[in-house]
């Protein structure tokens, strides 16, 4: 198949005009029009609306009407995607908080660098969560060399971190570490009661390239960290996906070619809810100049669909890939639908549309976004330049106004601004 591309702009079209016409202001997008769009800086391309969060809390997540918001030192819960907080509370690390999740019966899961936390009732409380081993011991923090950096233990790439399966909600993530607030063991964390307990599903080895010295990212003197027992090794996380299908969960890492093992692997795991147990198999071990260095994977009516962010030695393997799970370990099966050329590695899928976007530092784009309107049939590129040098991730589904909530991050991976994309 020869992907159509629609139209690659050096910016967004329509961001002047609708200055000039006062699509700021409420009502003027017509039916993509709320009164939000209207306290923010918003445009639009031929493809998506867009605008970046009205003033007040930092909306970390959002679910249907729902949103988790966050200031310096309180924590904020919206029931009208943002308009107004009814529901708040102190929190003095809020500013430190790394990742969050609203689940269908409205629980949500927080967490700072270290420790995480769940309100059941609308943030009136805050309960610290204690993660489990495998064996059901307690999984405590390692005491970091510099308080300062305690490692991002909880913080994810992906927004979209829970599903229904086997009929009730599992929440599932990786953190994606050892790039900063100091090095972190590198593990994949579950729930399958609603948030009430999390444990460790899986656990990866003690990668000798980020031992925890003190500094942002680790590096290699110091403390060892992860599962001593493992000897799959890996920098960080950069997604977790379920197949509803196969019923099965999927998780690939990063990222480079190390005298010790490659970090990059793709894992399938499966979950015996009966006695909540996992079983997991790492079916691809790959360069990192590979279409497997990779994320944002996501599984549309049975078939996997990811984006590549293989760097190295060129030729660059990249791309927007598909194909059957069962092909995953091999590339001759995979369908290539677009290749933007650089490195990307976050997407999300909902109601037939592809959203996919740039690193600003591997890029020449700006804040790039890419969108497929129609399942990978025709594609379009697009240049935010208005926002500067920004890398979108943590890409949220829509919420009940069918907007996607995206992470606009400064440089790669340091938190700047929200944005609010919806398709047309």
């Amino acid at each position: 198949m020869t992907p159509r591309l629609l139209v690659k702009l050096g910016r967004s079209v329509g961001f002047q005009a609708a200055l000039a016409v006062g699509l700021l202001l409420p009502g003027a997008i017509g039916q993509a029009a709320d009164a939000t769009a209207g306290e923010s800086l918003a445009g639009e391309t031929e493809h998506f609306w867009y605008r970046l969060q009205p003033a007040g809390p930092y909306i970390d997540s959002h679910r249907d009407n729902l949103a988790f918001g966050r200031e310096a030192e309180a924590i904020f819960l919206s029931e009208d995607n943002g308009r107004t907080w009814p529901h708040q509370a102190a929190f003095p690390d809020a500013g430190r908080i790394t990742f969050s999740r609203i689940l269908k019966n409205g629980n949500i899961v927080f967490a700072t660098e270290t420790q995480l936390y769940l309100s059941t009732d609308k943030l009136k409380t805050c309960k610290p969560l204690t993660v489990k081993d495998a064996k059901g011991k307690d999984y405590l923090p390692h005491t970091p060399q510099n308080p300062a950096n305690p490692g991002w233990y909880f913080h994810p790439l992906a927004g979209v971190n829970s599903w229904v399966a086997n009929g009730a909600e599992m929440l599932v993530w990786g953190n994606y570490c050892n790039v900063r607030g100091g090095a972190s063991p590198v593990n994949i964390y579950y729930s399958a009661d609603n948030g009430q307990t999390v444990k460790i599903a899986y656990a990866f080895g003690q990668n000798p390239n980020y031992r925890d010295n003190g500094s942002p990212g680790g590096g290699k003197t110091g403390t060892l960290l992860g599962d001593p027992d493992n000897p799959v090794i890996a920098r960080h996380i950069h997604c977790v996906a379920y197949n509803p299908v196969e019923n099965a969960f999927y998780a690939c890492t990063g990222d480079a070619d190390r005298p010790e093992g490659k970090e990059c692997h793709w894992l399938r795991g499966t979950y015996d809810a009966g006695r909540d147990q996992w079983q997991w198999k790492v079916i691809v071990t790959a360069s990192l100049n590979t279409r497997y260095k990779a994320g944002g994977i996501n599984f549309v009516d049975g078939l996997a669909y990811w984006i590549a962010d293989a760097n190295g030695p060129k030729p660059h393997d990249r791309g927007l890939f598909r194909c059957a799970p069962a092909d995953i370990p091999f590339p001759e099966k995979h369908t290539l639908l677009f290749n933007p050329e650089y490195e990307c590695a976050n997407m999300i899928i909902q109601d037939g549309v592809i959203l996919a976007a740039h690193y600003a530092t591997a890029s020449p784009y700006h804040t790039g976004f890419i969108i497929s309107p129609d399942m990978g049939k025709t594609w379009a590129q697009y240049d935010l330049k208005e926002f500067g040098k920004r890398s979108p991730l943590r890409f949220h589904e829509k919420n009940s106004e069918g907007w996607f909530r995206v992470d606009l991050r400064s440089g790669w991976i340091d938190p700047a601004e929200v944005m609010f994309v919806k398709p047309k």
